[in-house]
């Protein structure tokens, strides 16, 4: 066994980025506008030009690297793929 943490929690720098990701996953009227305008939506919460980079499309690594919590970017690129491909995917 390792003393090393299996997880450690997101930055505080990270806030908005996890914010964006939630807000994809759990505010259909703001994943909308994410998926119509992603610039206009990223601008709404202040996001700088490396996560923008990261969020259109989705790298997870990238993400993660930047203190994403890897749930909400699971769970926010499943939310769009739900979005963009109605009836493809069961809803939940």
């Amino acid at each position: 066994m390792s003393d090393e943490p299996h997880y450690t929690f997101p930055p505080a720098a990270a806030y908005r980025l996890n914010q964006c990701l939630h807000m994809i996953k759990s505010d259909s009227a703001y994943c909308a506008r994410f998926l119509a305008d992603p610039a206009a939506a990223m601008d709404e919460l202040g996001l700088g030009a490396e996560e923008r980079a990261a969020l259109v499309p989705i790298d997870r690594d990238v993400l993660v690297g930047r203190g994403a919590h890897p749930y909400l970017v699971f769970m926010a690129e499943l939310r769009l793929r739900m979005a963009r491909e109605p009836g493809t995917l069961e809803h939940f």
